[in-house]
């Protein structure tokens, strides 16, 4: 590997502590949510409409959002379960069923104004279960089995939004240590 990295000797001073960090967290058998989260996270206000989360679940591959007010505090979530519970009481329609619609296809007339009215405030869940950065993602892997959920939003002390972490990356977490 003959590549170069330009880095400053601040840079390489802050990789190297967080690389010993890491070390001897593993050492100690403990990952911390901090260490395998996802720290850019997509997130929505709730007056964003339904056709907004739809998109963005679509666009980016991902099965739900967080939703925050105007600090950026977690005040709920909204999955793909909460959209389709609202879009067919009667009648369960698929995800991509939905996102088809959206896109132009014609529109069932008993789903198309709701389609249109329907706020996130309306459909999220709140209030919803959030973790600190310093949990062991172990309890992380029990809650998420207890609670049969599949993503917690990771918020600091004043209940903001600083991650996500998914069943995905406790597993990656999990297939790493034992290499």
């Amino acid at each position: 590997m003959r590549t170069y990295i330009d880095i400053t000797e601040e840079d390489l001073k802050e990789i190297f502590t967080l690389a010993l960090e890491h070390a001897k967290r593993r050492l100690r058998g403990k990952l911390t949510v901090r260490d395998v989260m996802t720290e850019k996270v997509i997130a929505v206000r709730e007056e964003a409409s339904l056709k907004e989360v739809v998109s963005i679940l679509s666009e980016k591959g991902i099965s739900g959002l967080p939703v925050v007010d105007a600090q950026n505090r977690v005040i709920g979530i909204v999955t793909e379960a909460d959209i389709l519970s609202q879009m067919a009481p009667g009648r369960k329609l698929s995800f991509k069923e939905i996102v088809r619609h959206l896109i132009g296809e014609p529109v069932p007339k008993r789903l198309e104004e709701k389609i249109s009215e329907i706020k996130v405030k309306d459909i999220m869940t709140s209030p919803v279960i959030t973790i600190g950065p310093d949990a062991d993602i172990r309890d992380v892997a029990i809650i998420f089995e207890q609670k049969r959920i599949k993503r917690l939003p990771v918020v600091d002390k004043d209940n903001r939004l600083i991650g996500i972490i998914s069943r995905q990356d406790i597993v990656r977490a999990f297939a790493s240590e034992n290499k």
